[in-house]
């Protein structure tokens, strides 16, 4: 059965079928070929609003939303000319503000896709007017607003706890800070050794710095301290019990509105209805996947599948180490060619039963998938970071996959280390 599962559902992708689609077609199709199981139409469509009678999930559609007001409002270059201000003078400067600033962006985004055109349409255009290579400032961004989806909040983080039913979504949140801060640092200590090489405009950064300080760190300070506030709210209220985090969720919508309509005035009232339909243009996808994804789930369980597969896979994976490397290639490999929310929903219930056997920690495990499943955000075929760096670029798509390359081993290298120091993403949980 576990076989003609795996067939039904990778034929579908392969012709080209919606995920949510083909999630629903292989359960229709695993009831066909198994009469004994309990699955019919109102089966199927009672599962699919239970699916998203969630309480986290709700999270997913208002941080998508606080996303595209965020990104509407200019608050990425807010946040970008703060940190600027720092560093933009020291040897690869401009490229590790850009990170920095994908890093504090991703924790209020929680996004990727997000995270990537909000700080790329803002930071692309300013860093090739200062003589950096246009191709290496989008791939940049492309890989570094991968962090958007391991900072808190994240996304991934939320569908995570809701697939495991055991593990909590504020654990998942405090467990990503420290791997985010440690790819984010990789990322920069890349972009100091390849300006080093390559070297850089000294000229054009230097006017820039000087541009940027006559204002003096007050000006700049107080011009970007409620977008640098935001995370405050949102994870202070969360780590202090203030918060769930959908609540947490809330209130950014909330917050990144007054924000942008009434203090740097970059949203009208008029502007709402084009937000509303963004938002929702990228919400409902996310939505119709785990509505999809909770019937194959419920399907899988009543088969007996995540024991099969737990047996199966035992057979090979004899330790932990093995465990760990083999799952690292499996997800790197679903990376490629699913969505994350996709990946999540459907592995985790199949993979995290043997990874716990093995004593592995279920953060930890959560870690190590959303991690490898961000690098996903720039592989093709999927890499939906890459679509998205292409459009507001005019880049082609493979163009940016192969200059990205070298970040993307970096990111890799901060992988391994993740996965074999379960302590950088346990120590802040007390484990």
């Amino acid at each position: 059965m576990l076989g003609s599962i795996l067939c039904t559902f990778l034929a579908s992708l392969v012709i080209g079928i919606p995920i949510a689609v083909a999630l629903i077609l292989t359960v229709v199709i695993a009831c066909l070929m198994n009469p004994a199981l309990p699955i019919d139409g109102i089966f199927i469509f009672k599962n699919l609003v239970l699916g998203l009678n969630v309480y986290a999930i709700l999270a997913v559609p208002l941080f998508v939303m606080a996303g595209v007001i965020m990104s509407r409002g200019g608050i990425s270059k807010r946040l970008f000319n703060f940190f600027a201000y720092f560093i933009g003078k020291l040897t690869g400067g401009l490229p590790s503000t850009t990170v920095a600033t994908c890093l504090f962006y991703g924790a209020i985004s929680g996004s990727g896709p997000a995270t990537t055109a909000a700080v790329g349409m803002m930071s692309v255009p300013y860093l090739t007017d200062k003589g950096y290579e246009k191709d290496f400032t989008v791939a940049l961004v492309a890989v570094a607003g991968g962090l958007g989806v391991i900072i808190p909040p994240s996304v991934p983080f939320i569908m995570y706890g809701t697939a495991t039913n055991t593990v909590s979504v504020g654990g998942m949140f405090i467990a990503g800070i420290l791997p985010g801060l440690l790819i984010g640092a990789c990322l920069m200590i890349y972009c100091y050794f390849r300006c080093k090489r390559t070297g850089e405009d000294k000229q054009k950064l230097t006017e820039a710095y000087n541009e940027m300080h006559k204002a003096g760190f007050l000006s700049v300070f107080k011009e970007s301290f409620l977008a640098l506030l935001m995370p405050v709210i949102i994870l202070g209220g969360i780590y202090g019990g203030i918060m769930t985090p959908t609540e947490a969720a809330a209130v950014s919508v909330l917050y990144a509105l007054i924000l942008s309509m009434f203090v740097y005035k970059t949203i009208s009232i008029k502007d709402i209805p084009s937000v509303l339909k963004e938002s929702v243009e990228s919400g409902v996808p996310i939505n119709l996947v785990v509505a999809a994804a909770s019937i194959f789930t419920r399907c899988l369980t009543l088969l007996q599948i995540p024991q099969e597969v737990t047996m199966i896979l035992s057979g090979f994976f004899h330790t932990k180490v093995v465990f760990l490397l083999g799952m690292n290639l499996l997800l790197l490999f679903v990376g490629m060619i699913m969505d994350t929310t996709s990946a999540i929903l459907i592995l985790t219930p199949l993979l995290l039963p043997l990874a716990m056997s093995l004593g592995i920690n279920p953060y930890h495990f959560g870690v190590i998938m959303v991690v490898n499943l961000a690098i996903g955000f720039v592989t093709p075929p999927v890499g939906v970071n890459l679509y998205v760096a292409s459009s507001f670029s005019g880049l082609n798509v493979m163009t940016i996959a192969r200059k990205a390359v070298p970040f993307m081993i970096v990111f890799f290298i901060a992988l391994m280390i993740i996965t074999f120091v379960p302590q950088i993403s346990t120590l802040l949980l007390g484990f």
